[in-house]
């Protein structure tokens, strides 16, 4: 029987997915970040479990000898140290096939909230002011959509995108991604030429912090509605505001920020949130894009999948 380590909390059914396929778990949320490299240490785990509790780095493998797998319950592995992981010989499992679909749906929602004011419109209405002219929106279908990063978050988006009749235009750093039916895969200056809106899909690593920047925003050639349900590092903050104010960002819906963690803002970001919450043609949201109860159960699904079909290609150590 494999024994894996759960640091985080997990849809209920992952219990009896895992014993299906041979694997106990030590379903234990409760640890906190500081306590989880002892926990490791106390039992010969092979498997561990997280969300986003702690980063997993060279010294927290250490205090499991016997892992061979670490599962990401979600897609985002920037709180994963892969170096660390190839070095001590485990394999990195993660689930983007569980929330994509979750991810493409909620990126939609966002779109049709800037382009129709939604957000706006029923802010004033509560408050009893009726504005029909000054809530005029615009049409999805017909505009040309730019998907930066064309993975599963991104494809998801660009399937439901091909019910509207938009032109969609992706572009990915990895020369091995293919095209699809929903999308023409071209060079970023021709994205940058062409779109009217971009919305980013790609995940975070040190190569790519802040790789939405001025001097990439400043080269749209049309004003863009601006999206970004990825990871908020991926984009400068102050260069999305400088474009918000001087018009060549329309409108800006963000599902993840700079630092989510609100209560810790360092003045400057304090000072460019508080422009983003301030403005009405930017929707905030706290980092829901994936986050359905059908997507929580979907995780399940495919890590026990992915944990099988490891456990069945690698044999047990010792």
């Amino acid at each position: 029987m494999s024994l894996c380590l759960v640091i985080d909390e997990m849809h209920p059914s992952l219990e009896a997915m895992l014993r299906e396929i041979g694997v106990q778990i030590h379903f234990r949320p409760d640890l906190k970040a500081a306590e989880v490299s002892a926990a490791l240490a106390a039992h010969p785990y092979d498997g561990l479990m997280v969300r986003s509790k702690l980063r997993i780095t060279a010294d927290v493998l250490a205090h499991g000898p016997h892992l061979r797998y670490v599962a990401r319950a979600g897609a985002g592995v920037d709180n994963i140290d892969e170096e660390a992981l190839a070095a001590a010989g485990v394999t990195l499992l993660n689930a983007p096939e569980g929330n994509r679909d979750a991810v493409g749906e909620f990126a939609i929602g966002l779109l049709l909230s800037l382009f129709r004011n939604v957000v706006r419109a029923d802010k004033e209405v509560r408050q009893g002011v009726w504005r029909r002219e000054a809530n005029r929106g615009e049409e999805l279908g017909g505009k040309v959509v730019g998907i930066i990063g064309y993975g599963h978050m991104g494809r998801a988006f660009a399937r439901r995108l091909s019910a509207f009749g938009c032109t969609v235009l992706a572009y990915d750093t990895d020369p091995t991604v293919q095209a699809d039916q929903y999308a023409t895969l071209v060079t970023l200056a021709e994205l940058q030429a062409r779109v009217e809106v971009v919305s980013l899909h790609f995940p975070y690593s040190k190569a790519n912090h802040h790789f939405i920047n001025d001097a990439v925003l400043s080269a749209f050639q049309n004003p863009i509605w601006f999206m970004n349900t990825a990871r908020g590092e991926v984009l400068d903050h102050a260069a999305l505001v400088a474009a918000l104010q001087n018009g060549r960002v329309r409108g800006a819906a963000l599902d993840v920020l700079e630092n989510e963690k609100l209560g810790t803002l360092t003045p400057e970001q304090q000072a460019r949130f508080d422009y983003l919450k301030s403005a009405d043609n930017v929707i905030l949201s706290p980092h829901i894009g994936g986050w359905t109860h059908q997507s929580y159960y979907r995780i399940n699904e495919v890590l026990t999948r992915k944990i099988a079909a490891f456990l069945a290609r690698k044999p047990a150590q010792g």
